[in-house]
Parts: C-alpha cells; sequence; structure tokens
C-alpha cells in the first residue's frame, strides 16, 4: 500500500483509521513524505492498532518530475510487495474495499482503479457539482475502458514495470490520465469503476480558491486527452443544460430570449433537468439543494473553465506550492 502524502496532517489520521480496519490487511503500508511542511510525517509514525505503517521520505525533487509521481515512484522502489495498491491520502475506504480491489484486480488484470465517491460538507463545495459530472461523463467506465483515477489504483509489480510506471508519466500533473496511456500502449487492460458505497473522499476542503485551483489544474492538462466523441456528447448535453439554466429566469424576468417565452414550459424543462441531476449524481457525490439551483454551479463552471483555457495558454499551473508545466 503506497500513499503518498504533501502536508495531509488533517487527512491521513482518518485514512490510517480506515486500513487499520480493512478485512484483507496489507501486507505493508508505506507513506511517502513529499516534503511536507506540517505534521504529516509525525502522525503517520504514531501506532495505529494492528497496522503498521513505513514512512518514506522522498529525495529532492529532480528537474522533470512532478511531486506525486515523484514520491509513488520512490515509494514503488521501497515497496516489497508484488501486488502494487495507490491510495491518495484524503481518501476513506470501507473495511472491505481492499479485498474488493483485490478480487476486481484478479479478475481483470492491468490497471485497475475506483474514482471515489465526493462527501461534501460546506457550502462552497456543492459548486463542484458540475465539474464531477463533467469529469466522469466524458469517459466510458468499466472493464477495459482505458481511463484510470489516481485516488484508488492496484496492479501487480511486474505490469507497473511493462508499463513504465510512474517514470514514464513523471512530469505529469494528472499523472493517472497518462499513466492509463503508458498501460495502454503496453497491450495492458485498464479498467476503472465509481466507489459510491465503497470508497470516498471529501475535495479541497481547504476552502474555494483551493476548489478553483484544483479544478484549473486538472482542466489544464487533462482537457485535451479526453476522446473527441465524449467530448461531443457532454458539450451537447451541457449546450442544453445552460440553456434551461437561462431560459427560466429570463422568463420571469424578461430578460431576452429566443424561443417560447411560456413560465410554465421553461419551468417544466428546468424541472426536468433538476430531477436529471438529482438522479445521476446521487453515486458520484452528495449533492443536495445545489441541484434545485444548477444555474449556480453552471455560472461558476463557466468562470473556472475560461480561467482554465488561460492557464493551458500561458503552459504552467501552481498546485501545492509548485509550479508545473501543462505543456
Amino acid at each position: 500500500m503506497l500513499i503518498p502524502a504533501r502536508n495531509e496532517e488533517s487527512t491521513l489520521p482518518r485514512l490510517l483509521s480506515c486500513l487499520a480496519r480493512q478485512s484483507l490487511m496489507p501486507l505493508e503500508v508505506i507513506v511517502i513524505d513529499d516534503h511536507s511542511t506540517d505534521l504529516t510525517t509525525a502522525i503517520a509514525s504514531e501506532p495505529w492498532s494492528d497496522l503498521t505503517v513505513t514512512v518514506c521520505a522522498a529525495p529532492s525533487l529532480p528537474q522533470g518530475w512532478c511531486g506525486k509521481t515523484w514520491a509513488l515512484h520512490n515509494g514503488v522502489l521501497a515497496s516489497r510487495g508484488e501486488l502494487l495498491m495507490f491510495l491518495d491520502a484524503d481518501t476513506e475506504p470501507t473495511p472491505d474495499f481492499l479485498q474488493c480491489l483485490v478480487a476486481a484486480h484478479q479478475q481483470l488484470g492491468g490497471l485497475v482503479s475506483v474514482q471515489p465517491y465526493h462527501r461534501t460538507e460546506k457550502p462552497y463545495e456543492q459548486l463542484s457539482l458540475l465539474f464531477n459530472l463533467v469529469g466522469l461523463m466524458a469517459v466510458p467506465l468499466g472493464a477495459a475502458c482505458g481511463v484510470a483515477f489516481g485516488p484508488a489504483m492496484v496492479t501487480s509489480r511486474a505490469d507497473y514495470d511493462r508499463s513504465g510506471g510512474h517514470e514514464a508519466v513523471a512530469g505529469k500533473v494528472v499523472e493517472d490520465w497518462f499513466l492509463a496511456h503508458a498501460y495502454e500502449r503496453a497491450a495492458l487492460p485498464v479498467s476503472a469503476f465509481l466507489g459510491h458505497g465503497q470508497i470516498a473522499y471529501r475535495m479541497y476542503p481547504g476552502g474555494l480558491r483551493d476548489m478553483v485551483v484544483g479544478f484549473n489544474k486538472n482542466f489544464a492538462t487533462a482537457a485535451g486527452e479526453v476522446r473527441w466523441i465524449w467530448m461531443l456528447a457532454v458539450v451537447l448535453w451541457l449546450s442544453g443544460l445552460f440553456w434551461a439554466a437561462w431560459c427560466l429566469p429570463a422568463s420571469l424576468l424578461g430578460w431576452p430570449l429566443v424561443g417560447d417565452h411560456s413560465i410554465l414550459s421553461n419551468a417544466l424543462v428546468y424541472g426536468a433537468y433538476v430531477i436529471q441531476l438529482l438522479v445521476i449524481t446521487r453515486s458520484i457525490g452528495r449533492f443536495t439543494w445545489i441541484n434545485l439551483l444548477f444555474p449556480i454551479p453552471v455560472l461558476f463552471f463557466l468562470g473556472v473553465f475560461v480561467q482554465a483555457i488561460v492557464k493551458l495558454e500561458s503552459g504552467e499551473v501552481l498546485w501545492k506550492g509548485r509550479l508545473f508545466s501543462t505543456r
């Protein structure tokens, strides 16, 4: 079990407590400290029930590497197991998660990953509705889908070495996308699933600014990797959502509107999208009242998307105190 950690003093205790209650206990748990400036190392070094945790300090970050890829690369070098599991420090697996993940890998082979359920707490976190939804709508899921989610992955050491591992994606900020490509180039299957009911995480608990920067990073580095046919379908769906977000307020307030000005018909369309959002987001994250006010996350989504385009043009993105290239 390999856990990259950079300033994760607030999230690491929850993960290690979850790992100590697993029905299938890992052979070893290695926390790779990515030059943290908080109590990450001290927390990882504490006793955690029957769980034995080894803390490995990542060497100085060399040119051409990102912090997470460098940490995981060194974690693999320090590990002994033939089955490599990668978990982000902010994940919260249920007691049977590792057992289910290993069983899936035994059946599918290659690289198997799981996208955690997004556990929201504060109101600003509800604004991430469309980012979570669009990010999953834009890619296929299931066995041999060719997509990987970095927060929770498993692979054999043999397949990892055959693909080139994290060394093959050393400079990639969104390393999971490109690691999936590396596995496919090595003719290895890549499978991905949703983790609702098995693993969760709370994205960007540090505040609205962290959330904006995080989504900027993901957009700027991964948007070009989405298959065009999937992106076209998502754009068409978003067009309808944006239209519905405008039409009801426009019909109520007398704003410019092309088409039917009837408040009733526009309210029915609006309500249909609300119901659709409520249904399709249930397995993705804890999104409640924001579905009723979806024009708000629509505006937020558009604003962050424009920022991401600017970041893409500038060729740089700031993440966790480090400046990385998006090219």
